[in-house]
């Protein structure tokens, strides 16, 4: 049975009896008509936060050493599927903007010999390499011990995860649309 967290909103604090209200990081933005997608921005910053800590710690304890958040996401990038990609393909994947961060990552990547460059005509690629390979497969027998048994143990129901993933990816898409508004104003 899948275990529901209770709705901050309705949490009484220590005894008087008044709801907390919506747990957000700027009262100011949950003020206005949405005060729930507040609590959204507050909880994706958390997770993200963890996320990229989770990341950075875990390649650590795999064997790879000095890599940031955004080189481990492109690790994981190019050995997706064994296909070589351009810079490209991985940016719109991960839907990353600014191209030089993800192409200094792909040269800390070649130069810890993690991934190799090719070319598709006139295109360059990178292709994961035997020990990039061996560092992500490493990589995912930790998160099977260390983060996926935990969270199954924790009962959330994976249907309910798999919605709540395509909700923020649909969610990202406003974010988008607003930002193109915001730069053209």
């Amino acid at each position: 049975m899948p275990m529901t967290p209770p709705n901050p909103v309705d949490t009484p604090p220590s005894g008087d009896g008044a709801p907390i209200g919506p747990i957000v990081s700027a009262a100011h933005l949950a003020s206005g008509a949405m005060p729930a997608l507040s609590e959204i921005e507050f909880a994706v910053t958390m997770m993200v936060n963890a996320y990229h800590r989770w990341m950075v710690r875990c390649m650590t304890a795999a064997g790879v050493e000095g890599l940031g958040p955004l080189d481990v996401l492109v690790l994981h990038s190019v050995n997706h599927r064994g296909r070589p990609k351009t810079l490209a393909d991985i940016c719109l994947v991960l839907n990353i903007e600014d191209t030089y961060t993800v192409a200094y990552a792909l040269k800390k990547l070649e130069k810890a010999e993690l991934i190799v460059s090719g070319r598709r005509g006139k295109e360059k690629t990178v292709s994961i390499t035997p020990a990039g390979e061996t560092a992500c497969m490493e990589y995912r027998r930790l998160r099977e011990a260390l983060l996926v048994g935990p969270v199954k143990a924790i009962g959330l129901d994976e249907a309910e995860l798999s919605r709540l993933a395509t909700t923020l990816r649909t969610v990202s898409g406003t974010y988008d649309q607003a930002a193109r508004a915001a730069a053209a104003m």
